[in-house]
């Protein structure tokens, strides 16, 4: 497969060709086929079993002031994805690392929402057998977008927890990121009827679970816990482990139950897409104060701190 650029990789669609097609993407840049192109250009086939099953794995980390953060985190899962689906791409994670770093020189963003992802693809013979189809990379770099907008980071976002419940472990890995949604987008609409930013789900015993590409943490007593069961680990809520190691503060993964979340003192959410987020409000009712609380603040100035840190994050190698 050739790493050739395309010699239309570095001229992206205009905002005035946004504004004609609805469906064009984000200013950005995909590695698809071996080319580099502009992310309009960027295409699957409808016969893809990623597109038609979503049978898929893919990963993100993104690009803070032109440093990717903990990227060896995010290939480590990608990778390890990958070997539970039984897929196979040609290129070894030194190959990821490098066609990632190119989609974000090639964009030219500071900051960054910077994607790798395999599908089944399609088998020639339009067979069944999942092992007659030719696996499929990508990639993509893309504007950061982030969970919470700015306004939402300084007051807390506004959550429902909806009775919707998480795909089971036992029939998905969740340690296994997947396009598997339609249970959390059920549980956004819930959200959104009842005047919601954003959505809680359950597991199968009633506990808390998960957001839309989120996990959930609550603070009771100085001590955090995080939802144990049926989530993906996420990149962000290691993190979170990490930062507590570091200060001296408790934190475990445990069962969180909807009374648990309630009555916490504190609560937030943490993703790739947003970092470390307060959540003020569940359920129409303010998290304690209604106010972000000492700890998620703490945590939140810690972890954007650490993207500086060569420990924590590396440099893109824009030239």
């Amino acid at each position: 497969m050739s790493n050739t650029v395309d010699p239309q990789a570095r001229s992206l669609p205009s905002v005035s060709d946004r504004h004609i097609d609805p469906h064009a993407y984000p200013n950005g840049i995909a590695f698809l086929d071996g080319q580099y192109l502009p992310m309009s250009q960027a295409k699957i086939s409808v016969l893809d079993w990623g597109f038609l099953h979503s049978d898929a794995t893919y990963d993100t980390v993104h690009v803070w002031d032109g440093r990717f953060f903990r990227l060896d985190l995010h290939l480590d899962r990608f990778f390890g994805g990958l070997e539970k689906l039984r897929m196979t791409i040609p290129f070894d994670r030194d190959g990821v690392a490098e066609i990632l770093h190119s989609c974000v020189a090639l964009s030219g963003h500071r900051a960054a929402y910077v994607e790798m992802l395999c599908t089944r693809g399609a088998s020639p013979t339009f067979s069944r057998d999942p092992r007659q189809a030719i696996n499929r990379f990508m990639a993509f770099a893309v504007p950061f977008g982030s969970v919470a907008n700015a306004d939402q980071l300084q007051r807390g976002l506004r959550v429902a927890i909806s009775d919707k419940v998480r795909i089971s472990p036992a029939s998905i890995d969740p340690a296994i990121k997947n396009y598997h949604w339609l249970d959390l987008v059920r549980g956004l609409y819930d959200a959104y009827d009842r005047g919601a930013e954003t959505a809680l789900i359950l597991d199968f015993n009633g506990n808390v679970a998960e957001g839309p590409g989120f996990n959930v943490f609550c603070v009771k007593d100085g001590k955090l816990s995080t939802p144990a069961i049926g989530v993906l680990p996420g990149i962000t809520r290691r993190t979170v482990f990490d930062l507590c190691a570091e200060v001296g503060l408790t934190a475990i993964a445990a069962d969180v139950s909807v009374a648990a979340l309630r009555t916490a003192d504190e609560v937030f959410i943490t993703s790739t897409a947003g970092g470390i987020m307060p959540v003020t409000e569940i359920d129409g009712a303010p998290v304690a104060d209604g106010k972000v609380g000492p700890i998620t603040s703490r945590l939140m100035a810690l972890y954007w701190e650490k993207h500086d840190d060569p420990a924590w994050s590396s440099p893109v190698r824009y030239a």
